[in-house]
């Protein structure tokens, strides 16, 4: 930033000016132009007036001397102070004694805050001015632009000796500020038992709400205060009070990982199995929110059956959020892998997804898939198979460890008709992923069944693109028609080559020919549709379609010389 000292800038070349302070503590102003430059100058000195001075430094003499001129007592600063707000501020009750006995009606004045010099006063902690106003008959209960009064303003600030004087002289007890905050209220997120107790002395309702319906209970449970809420409870405070949305003291504490306070609510006998109205337990929530001391604590008191009705297990929830250790500790504690969402919160997603391994899966979250694949989670439960998100994301990890524990390789696409296996589709780019579909079972000879075979094929119809896939508008999709989109037929090429590695003797349809005679590198693998499979490559095909999909995996685990096994699994 370019920086030019000059002192008579013209501000009318300027978009915009800047006060700071520099280093040296000199007070500047900078003026931006319009070309971007800055330039900068000393910004002049703001002398006080005499009063001010006076007030604020505490010159009794100074004080009188001008006072008799009562010239300065009407004028305010900036801030709308006046004299005996100065006096407040900085506690110079002598000054303030002087300035109400000249003018005592500016006793409960206003500042463009709406703080009186009393508030002023308990703001800065300045308890000899505090207790000359109120002496004096200052409005106790005058609130400022938040409608706080003092009393909320010692609460706040934890001075037991303020609040208890303006106790002693009336304060309004359950004076409630613009948010519905009580004095209670203040003395409660800061967990101070004392001024708790001082206010109930004084006539507080503790059950008193702020304008988002929280009493100070609830508020002692969601600020993980302990002792206040043990004060509170002491006092008759209900530790099963639900707020509007169903909430209880015990669910906002989980959901803020305060665990003792937990841990104290357990021991009063809170209900761990009350839900908010989006039947949301505790538990629920301590697991979304990733707090394990909290979860371990609320496992053993939180049904089962209540868990069963709010639609949702937290196994979900984890998996969601990505929770991993929460997520291990309810699989140990024997939460079921494959419960599924309630139709209701599975519509909720447009995908209608149901188990908690289809949001791992979704998240990429190997770790997480592979606790709940190994607790016993079914690939195949969801309506749109993990398998196709994992394909879809290109997370080849992901797809190795589905498959390898049952996935579908051949599973369907719900919102797409197609004639060949979904997976194809949805990795054409990726030549490495189809191998590895492809040796678990994939459906390669689906792919050169062909309705038109050596005839002439219709034109290709539209395509579009949603979040789940691509999806078809018409009759099932062939995957000579899919191969030929604009958008993958530079990939013709290799995939068709790779697929006839999985095939017996298969016959191109004329759309695929034409597609291959496109390129002159790709002639070969024409030609290679045209000769009968080798005698190596029929016997393998045929011991893969004996043992059938679901025992492709256990070929591996046969009694046979490493070589065959590595033959069977396309290793060579």
């Amino acid at each position: 930033m370019k920086l030019d000292h000059l002192h008579n800038f013209p501000t009318s070349e300027a978009t915009r000016s800047y006060s700071f302070t520099c280093s040296d503590g000199t007070r500047c102003v900078a003026w931006r132009r319009y070309d971007g430059t800055f330039y900068t100058t000393q910004e002049p000195e703001v002398t006080a007036d005499p009063l001010t001075t006076a007030v604020t430094s505490g010159s009794v003499d100074t004080l009188l001397e001008l006072l008799q001129t009562r010239q300065h007592l009407r004028e305010e600063s900036i801030q709308g102070y006046r004299p005996v707000h100065l006096a407040a501020i900085h506690g110079q009750e002598e000054c303030l004694r002087i300035l109400l006995t000249v003018q005592p009606e500016v006793i409960d004045q206003c500042d463009k805050q709406e703080k009186t010099p009393l508030f002023l006063a308990v703001e800065n902690d300045h308890m000899a001015c505090v207790e000359y106003l109120l002496e004096k008959g200052a409005d106790i209960n005058i609130g400022n632009k938040d409608r706080e009064t003092a009393l909320h303003k010692a609460c706040e600030q934890e001075n037991a000796d303020v609040v208890e004087l303006l106790l002693t002289y009336g304060a309004g007890v359950n004076w409630a500020c613009c948010r519905g905050w009580t004095p209670v209220h203040e003395a409660v997120c800061r967990n101070n038992v004392e001024i708790c107790g001082m206010l109930l002395r004084a006539g507080a309702n503790l059950n008193q709400r702020n304008s988002y319906g929280i009493t100070p209970f609830f508020l002692a449970a969601q600020t993980g205060s302990q002792e206040v809420l043990t004060f509170l409870m002491n006092n008759g405070a209900d530790v099963n009070f639900q707020m509007s949305d169903g909430a209880t003291a015990l669910f906002e504490a989980s959901k803020n990982g305060h665990g003792s306070v937990v841990k104290l609510l357990l021991a009063r006998k809170a209900d761990a199995n009350k839900s908010t109205k989006t039947q949301l337990l505790p538990l629920h929530v301590a697991t979304q929110h990733g707090h394990l001391e909290v979860v371990s604590m609320l496992l053993p008191v939180t049904s089962e059956e209540r868990i069963r009705q709010s639609g949702i297990s937290p196994l979900h929830l984890a998996a969601q959020y990505n929770e991993d250790e929460v997520l291990e500790v309810l699989l140990q504690a024997g939460y079921d892998a494959n419960a599924p969402l309630s139709p209701d919160r599975s519509s909720m997603y447009q995908d209608r997804r149901t188990t908690a391994l289809y949001f791992a899966v979704a998240n990429g979250n190997l770790d997480a898939a592979e606790m709940l694949l190994e607790a016993g989670a079914n690939t195949n439960q969801d309506t749109f198979n993990p398998l196709l998100v994992a394909v879809r994301q290109g997370n080849i990890q992901m797809v190795r460890l589905l498959v390898e524990h049952g996935a579908d390789v051949n599973a369907r696409m719900p919102n797409c008709q197609l004639a060949f296996p979904a997976v194809v589709l949805l990795c054409v780019r990726y030549p490495a992923m189809l191998k590895l579909l492809l040796d678990h079972g994939c459906d390669a000879q689906a792919c050169f069944q062909c309705q038109c075979d050596s005839n002439s094929h219709p034109p290709a119809k539209g395509l579009r693109k949603d979040d789940l896939g691509l999806q078809r508008e018409g009759p099932c999709m062939q995957f000579c028609e899919m191969i030929s989109a604009p958008s993958v037929c530079g990939w013709a090429g290799p995939i068709i080559d790779l697929l006839q590695d999985y095939v017996g003797y298969v016959k191109l349809c004329s759309r695929l020919k034409q597609l291959l005679d496109s390129r002159q590198d790709w002639v070969g693998v024409k030609e290679r549709a045209k000769n009968p499979p080798s005698l190596r490559h029929l016997c393998r095909q045929q011991i893969r379609q004996e043992a059938g999909l679901q025992r492709l995996l256990l070929l591996r685990t046969l009694p046979l010389p490493r070589r065959l096994i590595r033959y069977l699994h396309y290793d060579e």
